[in-house]
């Protein structure tokens, strides 16, 4: 073994949404951690993230909702335009009935702008940049008090020695392959996101549009006055995207253009507005729900949240949600142990722990996987692979329901998954400080 050179109670690998989440829920309830993040400064790319109401009460549990509400409004309706038929339906984020969680409406925030929010209230050496996990190793521990019996092996030849291991480390997690979670699957899916930047302004209404064709969907979103988030998701085959696979922001952007119809000519144009820096492609992968629901998410102190945890097809835009979801509530249990033992961390109370953090979020986020691919689905009027397998009857059968009833009916069915209150942070402790 290598020689230990440094020691940390919490050690979280990955800087991005999940890890400072869950870095700044363990801030406030008093406990220190060490994010350890591969790359050189945050990341950024992607552009933005919707936030539903479940994301704003876990934002507003780590008290940084605020900073965000004052600048990003919600989205209060929607527009579905079929480029084939050129049918619109309309697309409610509020009712009449005053129902509190739709009324609140989801918002697009950059993701720059969240990341920084949550990094803003962490204190300086949290972040440990340009560190990339090689190996993680366990240890049997005797002395309760000394009990750092997690041992991580950085590319760097730095070794951490840590009681709790947390893999925030995304779809690839390096933490889930040692737990022993199978491998994500893919969809069948591709998806190019963007920021469409307009220094004068766009001038569009703040909606949602959306725009659906033969395995294809487009849609974007008004983050602010001048910019506007964009996406398309379509049907493809690795062997299909060699030339997208090199990553040339140009590449993206012309083969986005390409891919648009005519009839979608508003999504050419904030695609012609593309900041380079912000695009992204790759394949919409997920992990099977029963994966989750049968597989090792933790082991002793080790576990994961975020991505790492539940990838997700973005049809309910649930990613980053449920990583807030996430922090709060490993927060919160790891926060009831820490305050139960006189601020301190005791390994035994803290695998119960966690076993309930594993169990609160174990059904949910399969819940969420599934009613996100189905979404999908339906939206791009069937095929791809993984949970629902398609024929072409099955395929009529998939846009009919998409084009008639589903986003009057369903879609507001599957929305009604992500309704959910992950609660607040146990009081009690001593904040770290910055």
């Amino acid at each position: 073994m290598e020689n230990v050179v440094m020691r940390e109670e919490v050690v979280i690998v990955g800087g991005g949404v999940a890890g400072l989440a869950t870095a700044l829920a363990l801030k406030r309830v008093g406990v220190k951690s060490l994010v350890l993040e591969r790359a050189n400064e945050l990341r950024v790319t992607g552009g933005s993230l919707t936030l539903f109401p479940n994301a704003w009460i876990a934002l507003e549990a780590l008290g940084v909702a605020d900073k965000l509400t004052s600048v990003y409004k919600p989205f209060k309706r929607g527009e579905v335009t079929n480029v084939v038929s050129g049918v619109t339906q309309e697309v409610l984020f509020t009712t009449d009935e005053g129902d509190e969680w739709l009324a609140r409406g989801p918002r697009s925030v950059h993701r720059r702008a969240l990341l920084e929010a949550l990094s803003e209230e962490l204190p300086t050496d949290t972040v440990r940049y340009s560190s990339r996990l090689r190996s993680i190793e366990k240890t049997k521990t005797h002395n309760d008090a000394d009990s750092f019996g997690v041992f991580v092996h950085l590319e760097d030849g730095t070794t951490i020695n840590t009681k709790v291991l947390i893999g925030c480390d995304g779809v690839h997690s390096v933490v889930a392959k040692w737990l022993g979670l199978k491998a994500p699957v893919y969809s069948g899916r591709y998806a190019v996101r963007g920021l469409g930047v307009f220094p004068e302004g766009h001038g569009l209404k703040h909606e949602v549009q959306q725009f659906v064709g033969e395995g294809r969907r487009f849609g974007i979103m008004p983050n602010t006055n001048t910019d506007v988030f964009w996406f398309m998701t379509y049907q493809s085959t690795p062997s299909a995207e060699e030339e997208m696979a090199k990553g040339d922001p140009k590449i993206i952007q012309k083969t986005m253009l390409e891919k648009v119809p005519d009839s979608a000519q508003l999504v050419k144009d904030v695609t012609q507005h593309a900041y380079m820096p912000s695009l992204s492609w790759g394949p919409l992968q997920f992990r099977y729900p029963w994966d989750l629901l049968f597989g090792k998410v933790s082991n002793g102190t080790i576990t994961v949240a975020g991505d790492a945890m539940h990838p997700m097809t973005p049809d309910l835009g649930q990613g980053g949600c449920s990583a807030l979801e996430d922090a709060v509530v490993l927060g919160r249990h790891i926060g009831n142990s820490f305050i139960r033992n006189g601020g301190m961390l005791s390994q035994e109370d803290l695998e119960v722990e966690i076993g309930m953090y594993v169990k609160e979020r174990r059904f949910r986020t399969a819940g969420l996987i599934t009613g996100s691919y189905i979404s999908g689905w339906v939206q791009q009027g069937g095929g791809g692979v993984g949970i629902i397998s398609s024929t072409r009857v099955v395929g009529w059968l998939t846009k009919f329901v998409r084009d008639t009833v589903f986003y009057k009916i369903g879609f507001r069915r599957l929305v009604g998954l992500v309704q959910y209150d992950c609660g607040k942070l146990p009081t009690g402790s001593t904040s770290c400080g910055n």
